[in-house]
């Protein structure tokens, strides 16, 4: 009976320390699998972070991606625009080079037989001079028109009247010397009345129209030549008929494109 009882209590002492011991290597087992999962949870946050981060970057890049192919669409239209416009000024200045040109060729030919002291032709500042000296136009202190200077306004006239589109300014220049003549104040006064003169005889001999005309005075303020000698005196004493190119074309240009003074 003693040996019976011994031996049980031997075999649940034998089944509870086996026992105890599987427990343990299942608390160990289980809480190695508990740090597992929460280092698995915690990539898993680290990863869906990413995630997210990587998408609100790529919903960035998409907006900007949009926004700058927009910015660079007008950009490239507005440059398009621009390009346009330069390229239709280029051709319009050249036919403005080329009409001053063909104006410079036909009233070199009209006053070929006219002395090129007394008559200039050039192309100053996108416009046509033609500069008269006032020894031909007129006698010294007058502002009344010599016989010979009729002749070489009446060239002038057939070539303003070719180009009926084009306006015309008559400016009267002086040298710096005082005046000294009855009825008239000054250099500006005697530079206006000489560029009045001969408005009114492209209007009433040669049938310009006067629409198209300007009489200015410069006085002595407008030099070519140097007034502290008698051949700059010479040069400065002087009537310019100056052909302007009309810039309507030109403003209807900057309109069209939205540059507005």
């Amino acid at each position: 009976m003693r040996f019976s009882l011994l031996f049980t209590l031997t075999i649940l002492l034998l089944f509870t320390s086996c026992n105890q011991a599987k427990v343990k290597e299942l608390e160990t087992k289980l809480a190695g699998s508990e740090q597992q999962r929460t280092m698995l949870s915690t990539q898993l946050e680290s990863v869906q972070r990413t995630n997210g981060d990587l998408l609100a970057r790529l919903e960035d890049l998409s907006v900007i991606s949009k926004e700058g192919a927009t910015s660079i669409r007008e950009s490239l239209q507005s440059i398009s625009g621009q390009t346009s416009y330069i390229q239709e000024l280029n051709r319009s200045i050249a036919r403005k080079d080329s009409l001053n040109m063909a104006l410079v060729m036909n009233l070199k030919r009209s006053l070929d037989n006219v002395a090129d002291d007394d008559v200039k032709v050039e192309v100053r500042g996108g416009k046509v001079h033609v500069s008269i000296s006032d020894k031909l136009l007129f006698a010294s202190g007058s502002a009344r028109i010599n016989a010979q200077a009729t002749k070489v306004l009446e060239k002038v006239s057939l070539v303003l009247n070719d180009h009926r589109d084009l306006n015309v300014i008559v400016e009267g220049h002086t040298d710096n010397v005082p005046v000294n003549i009855r009825g008239v104040n000054d250099n500006w006064e005697l530079s206006t009345k000489r560029a009045t003169a001969v408005v009114r005889q492209l209007v009433n001999d040669f049938y310009v129209d006067p629409s198209r005309l300007t009489a200015a005075g410069r006085a002595e303020h407008d030099p070519r030549g140097d007034n502290d000698t008698p051949a700059g005196r010479a040069m400065n004493r002087r009537t310019e008929i100056v052909i302007t190119p009309n810039l309507d074309e030109f403003f209807d240009l900057a309109k069209q494109n939205g540059i507005n003074g």
